[in-house]
């Protein structure tokens, strides 16, 4: 018995070992396709279902899929309807690893071609020069140990079947929730709904457990997949969260459906494969009941995608995430573009407050670091793109000249507060830098230039003096550190990164004041103010 029970981890183990070769080779081969396949393929939700089905089924790894979604969803790649569309897409294609258990692993002597494979793979890992070549062997040998531990893991629980039955091992009295637990729990542990379904799919075909049993315990697996999305979300975006959730409320979803119906779907499936005269196994049979299901649960869900979408779009909010969505900005307004600059102005206002903010966090924060002002940055991007594209959609035909001129001043504003935005790191770096030891002497010039730029920000209007004070500064500062790299008083490589940043600054500074310029689009039109001269800096 304990023997067999080593011959089961063993098996495992290899199998375990397999998915990841295969996974990584196959990622690995295909490169920027797959990313080029997931960002660029799922601009509507169906064509994101597709994706999701499409890429699963080549990387045999649903939570690979699921976590590289999140990345994307992270880096504002997908939205959220784009995002699960892909996620219920993965939930489809992962039934791919339970035909080629039950078909290949249940229907052929394995040894037979999975040894010759297996050296095919590894010749081609060792003997190639070239990486997707070696990664294709890496994949083609992880294909051959996925079937050898199969074929260990069918055969060891075969071996504790010996002389009992179904009845014997588990007994009839335990409710189908508990092997529902048992796939939930099968798929937490080893990380691979994959690993789950091969133990679940070889416990059936050794009679270790009855179909419908086996069924639950397949829903469980199904299940236990999300668990790998939420621990990678633990310290994602709000929107990698709701991600998580939609996955989580799709598998579970179609969970409880399964598990309402399941003598129905049993029934429905012993009827197909009677009416198509298949030769069918338990495996064969859980392969069929595991891909109905889950295009069931797509069937439902993709109809409902971007209610949901919505639904869920209004957890997890953040104070960036409410500050970057447009308070004024109305569609109804959009025939009407002298009403509609009002709503510009007011939106223009938040941006330009969000902007100062964000810098002024950068000046006064001695502790900050680059990662954590992304959210800020993002909000203000956020809010900044929305005010350009409502400005792009207002009736072009129906405005006057003078209202064209201001709003065209908004858009401008904008592309100077954008670049600001992202220029903003640039501030932490150079006060990072400016701890060096070699730049020492000149402590007092670059203290000396953050205060001008502090009061460059905080000014509510144009400080034309201050801004010239800023420019003799930088060009102070950039000569000493040249003549420092020049005596080797500072190192080359530091001296060059510091220059970087510092002309960084420089041009986040001339952004800055330029956006200064910006006057609201209604008090021009009313004559309350006059624009400022027009501006030669680019």
């Amino acid at each position: 018995m304990i023997a067999t029970i080593f011959q089961i981890l063993g098996g495992l183990a290899l199998f375990l070992l397999a998915m990841e070769m295969m996974t990584n080779g196959l990622k690995n081969a295909a490169g920027h396709q797959l990313r080029h396949m997931l960002g660029h393929w799922t601009r509507t939700p169906l064509r994101g279902f597709g994706a999701g089905v499409l890429i699963t089924g080549i990387v045999q790894s649903s939570s690979a899929v699921v976590v590289a979604t999140i990345g994307f969803v992270n880096a504002g790649l997908l939205n959220l309807a784009q995002s699960l569309g892909v996620v219920f897409g993965a939930n489809v294609g992962t039934t791919m690893t339970g035909w080629l258990v039950s078909l290949v692993g249940f229907g052929f002597k394995i040894e037979a071609f999975a040894m010759p494979m297996l050296a095919a793979g590894m010749g081609m890992k060792l003997i190639s020069r070239e990486q997707r070549s070696q990664s294709l062997g890496e994949s083609l040998a992880g294909f051959a140990l996925f079937f050898l531990g199969l074929s260990v893991l069918k055969d060891s629980l075969g071996q504790l079947t010996i002389g009992l039955d179904s009845e014997d091992v588990l007994g009839q009295g335990l409710a189908l929730p508990l092997f529902v637990l048992f796939g939930f729990l099968a798929t937490l542990l080893t990380q691979s709904s994959s690993a789950a379904l091969a133990i679940i799919l070889s416990a059936a075909a050794s009679n270790l457990l009855s179909l419908q049993d086996a069924a639950a315990a397949v829903i469980g697996a199904n299940l236990g997949t999300t668990s790998t999305a939420a621990i990678a979300v633990l310290k994602a975006t709000a929107s990698a969260r709701r991600l998580a959730l939609g996955h989580v409320l799709f598998n579970l979803g179609t969970g409880t459906i399964a598990i309402l119906i399941l003598p129905l779907m049993l029934w429905l499936i012993a009827a197909l494969t009677n009416w198509l005269e298949l030769d069918t196994n338990a495996a064969v049979s859980l392969a069929i009941f595991h891909t109905l299901f889950n295009l069931l649960g797509a069937v439902i869900m993709l109809p409902l995608l971007q209610p949901v979408a919505r639904i869920l779009g209004r957890l997890f909010r953040s104070r960036e995430e409410d500050n970057a969505q447009p308070r004024f900005l109305d569609d109804t307004l959009i025939n009407t573009p002298e009403l509609a600059v009002g709503a510009v102005d007011q939106e223009m206002k938040r941006l330009i407050s969000l902007t100062r903010g964000l810098l002024r966090v950068c000046l006064d924060r001695e502790d900050l670091v680059p990662e954590r002002i992304h959210a800020r940055s993002e909000a203000a991007l956020g809010l900044n793109s929305a005010i350009t594209e409502y400005i792009s959609r207002l009736r072009a035909e129906k405005m006057l000249p003078q209202t064209v001129e201001t709003l065209t001043l908004s858009i401008r504003t904008c592309r100077y507060l954008a670049e600001t935005t992202e220029l903003a790191p640039a501030l932490l770096k150079l006060r990072q830098a400016a701890k060096l030891p070699q730049l020492a002497p000149l402590a007092r010039e670059l203290e000396g230039y953050r205060e001008l730029l502090r009061n460059l920000v905080a000014s509510e209007e144009r400080l034309s003096e201050t801004f010239g004070e800023t420019e003799k500064v930088y060009h102070l500062l950039k000569s000493r550190m040249l003549a420092m790299i020049v005596t080797r008083e500072l190192p080359a490589i530091a001296g060059e990164r510091t220059l970087d940043d510092l002309s960084s600054v420089r041009r986040l500074s001339d952004q800055w004041y330029k956006s200064q310029a910006w006057r609201p689009s209604s008090a021009l039109l009313n004559g309350d103010l006059q624009p400022e001269g027009p501006e030669n800096r680019t």
